[in-house]
């Protein structure tokens, strides 16, 4: 973490934990309807009146989940509460409330979390939700940020993972293999500043693949658009974990088989050229590398010709009635059984 040595640093100790809690929400509004109580009392109210209500948790360790040496505090929080919403979005659902919860060490003074809070707030009025709640605690090491995104949904229009059917088509919104090619870049740059810390990195090559890594974005638009085309998704998840992983993830809870065709896998030109640089194939990127938090769903077969020809959406393949085994269709014209290699948080 790079640090003005001339800044003035506020010892979090200075205000004690409410004070610092006050401090740092002060700037968030609540704008849903939903939201009867925010921040302030001993816990939200939320009034959801006939919908249903999602909830999802997601915890950001530092040097586990993130590094500070090239991700900048209000990246980072933009991100910690975009992974969450990814995660809503995902059920169909439209995310309305988020809690924020930090344990930090006393190596980050206050402008540090005013930073990561501005990301936060950023977040929180892109995707329109009401920061409600959380808590703030001490760390003996590093940063710890959990986030929970709430959401609401009719009830006949949430998708879960479990709805596939036989011979749906597989469909993904976007490009894939983009945040861990991003991942790789800032890696090395790292390892290079480590060396020389009089060398600046150039990093404008590569831009759209460490916006990925750093800032990515929630597909918000795409239950709009679905709904738009007049398309129900049977099953649905995002890509957090790689597309293989996912893809046996939406097998696993259907019960069913998919075959991805290599040949149909969107893929940015950018991963192209940067994975020869790193010697990697880039349908490795595409599969296993994970973080691109685009949407991952089937729909029926008969629906193909609504989406067909739209530009955020890609079939990618078919469910198969063999029990829980996907497969690649290689441009070779072999089926090559996927396996999960995607993010495991304890491996």
């Amino acid at each position: 973490m790079i640090e003005d040595k001339n800044q003035k640093k506020t010892a979090l100790s200075d205000l004690g934990e409410f004070g610092l809690i006050e401090h740092l929400t002060a700037q968030f509004e609540c704008s849903h309807p939903s939201t009867l109580k925010g921040v302030g009392d001993d816990a939200a109210v939320l009034d959801n009146l006939n919908k249903v209500t999602v909830v999802t948790t997601d915890l950001l360790i530092e040097n586990v989940h993130f590094d500070l040496a090239y991700m900048p505090l209000k990246h980072l929080g933009y991100k910690a509460v975009v992974v969450n919403l990814s995660d809503v979005y995902a059920m169909n659902a439209t995310p309305t409330q988020i809690t924020v919860s930090i344990a930090v060490s006393n190596r980050f003074p206050l402008e540090s979390l005013e930073e990561l809070y501005a990301g936060i707030h950023l977040a929180c009025r892109q995707y329109k939700v009401d920061m409600v709640g959380g808590d703030t605690t001490s760390s003996e090491k590093g940063l710890i940020i959990s986030v929970t995104a709430i959401g609401e949904a009719d009830k006949d229009e949430v998708v879960y993972r479990s709805g596939a059917k036989t011979t749906d088509l597989v469909v993904v919104s976007g490009d894939l293999g983009g945040a861990y090619l991003g991942l790789q870049i800032l890696e090395r740059e790292k390892q290079v500043f480590l060396v020389n810390p009089n060398n600046q990195p150039d990093l404008e090559p590569y831009a759209y693949l460490v916006q990925r890594q750093l800032k990515p974005e929630a597909r918000q638009d795409i239950k709009l658009l679905l709904k738009q085309l007049d398309v129900k998704p049977t099953a649905m998840i995002d890509i957090s974990d790689g597309l293989s992983s996912e893809i046996k993830h939406i097998c696993k809870q259907s019960g069913l088989g998919a075959v991805l065709y290599e040949n149909k896998i969107p893929i940015d030109p950018l991963v192209l050229t940067t994975s020869e640089e790193f010697q990697m194939h880039p349908l490795t990127a595409a599969l296993n590398g994970g973080e691109d938090y685009e949407l991952l769903f089937t729909i029926p077969v008969k629906d193909h010709d609504k989406i067909k020809g739209n530009p955020n959406l890609t079939v990618i393949g078919y469910m198969s009635d063999q029990h829980e085994q996907a497969f690649l269709h290689s441009k070779a014209d072999e089926l090559i059984p996927l396996t999960a290699q995607g993010w495991n948080a304890f491996g």
